[in-house]
């Protein structure tokens, strides 16, 4: 058989398999560029990361293995390497290819959506807090966005954006944005209060879920992926990433999985040549390694439970996570906190909206977390005010 570079990816993550081995619009990694040193991060004296929920732990081995082999691709234009991505993530969701669109991470997809759907003319509702990428670029291109506090417990307040949805006057409603997990407060929103909300809404306005936190929040009683049980719903769109425990923020791949005329309505709007050949690859090696996905996502969960216990060891109250950060109850003005560890060498999220006395934690290594607490107790009081 004639190598190709199809084939070539083909075999690659089956070869890796065996071998067994502060006020910035939504983007912290924007700031932590000002910070000098930031390259070398903590091991050479730069800032230790909790900013940008990251997997501290990078991808697993056998990721990393179909990284080295894809870098001899990559003075090849991606076109079959993003083929045979797409064909393996439908292949993962039990979907036609046709119904999978790869991205520039989950990023271009939320790009994606907000050209077709909520640019001039139209009009996109969203939580407060949530993360703001789709928002933002629907200002740009000249959308309206309207912002939906979210509920007491942290839920998406549905019944709140369908009313939204439903308002007279200004543009029509043509998307509704559900992060869930959310960004950046790590609540879930239960699955059949999401289903019910579609039942309610009105015709012709589609629904992007974004599941970036996906693979932290299995297993919670009341989230059910819209990937693992799809609904038949044409106007439904879920974002899946890379970023997160997959642990390949730098390198950029996220996908869209809907039916397909929502799939050529976002092709439209998609980068020409965008995809990244080698990210490509090892997308398929990932989604191969359930195993080394497994890993990563119990080891990160422990970090959690030791994060959350070592919060209440100091009486400090955490809003319940389904993600790879937390939400901490800091009980002063957050801006106060990220100035104390910044001084300190280490950064933390910035502030949100409505959330003023909270500080988003990314979960670090355990080395990084016991620096964290000993920087927490040695906050000087003057913070409080």
């Amino acid at each position: 058989m004639a190598v190709t570079r199809r084939n070539f990816l083909g075999t690659l993550g089956a070869g890796a398999a065996a071998a067994g081995v502060l006020n910035l619009p939504f983007s912290e990694p924007f700031a932590r560029a000002l910070v000098p040193g930031e390259a070398g991060a903590a091991a050479s004296g730069g800032p230790i990361i909790l900013n940008s929920n990251e997997n501290a732990y990078g991808p697993a081995p056998k990721v990393v293995e179909a990284m080295r082999g894809a870098l001899g691709l990559a003075n090849r234009y991606p076109d079959s390497s993003e083929e045979h991505f797409v064909e393996r993530a439908a292949a993962e969701h039990k979907v036609k290819p046709e119904q999978v669109l790869a991205g520039c991470g989950s990023g271009e997809i939320l790009r994606m959506a907000a050209l077709a759907y909520a640019a001039q003319g139209q009009r996109l509702v969203t939580a407060a807090p949530t993360f703001e990428a789709l928002g933002f670029t629907s200002k740009t291109y000249g959308g309206t966005v309207e912002t939906v506090p979210l509920r007491a417990d942290y839920a998406h307040d549905l019944d709140a954006m369908l009313a939204r949805v439903r308002a007279a006057g200004g543009p029509p409603a043509g998307l509704v944005y559900i992060c869930n997990p959310n960004n950046p407060t790590a609540s879930l929103t239960p699955r059949q209060d999401i289903e019910a909300f579609l039942a309610k809404l009105p015709a012709g306005v589609h629904v992007l879920i974004d599941e970036a936190y996906h693979h932290f929040a299995t297993g919670a009683p009341e989230y059910v992926s819209f990937l693992d049980q799809p609904v038949d719903d044409a106007r439904v769109i879920v974002a899946r990433t890379f970023s997160k425990v997959y642990g390949l923020a730098g390198l950029r791949l996220g996908y869209a999985v809907a039916q397909e005329p929502a799939i050529e309505q976002l092709k439209r709007h998609k980068l020409w040549n965008g995809a990244n050949g080698v990210v490509s690859g090892c997308g398929v090696a990932a989604l191969d390694d359930r195993a080394g996905m497994e890993a990563l996502a119990a080891r990160i969960g422990r970090d959690r439970a030791e994060f959350v216990r070592q919060a209440e060891k100091r009486q400090l109250a955490t809003v319940p996570s389904h993600a790879n950060f937390v939400m901490l109850d800091t009980r002063r003005p957050v801006r106060n906190v990220i100035r104390h560890f910044q001084s300190h060498n280490i950064l933390v999220g910035r502030p949100f909206p409505q959330m003023e006395t909270h500080a988003r934690i990314s979960l670090g290594k355990p080395a990084e977390m016991e620096a964290f607490w000993k920087v927490w107790d040695q906050m000087p009081a003057a913070t409080s005010q």
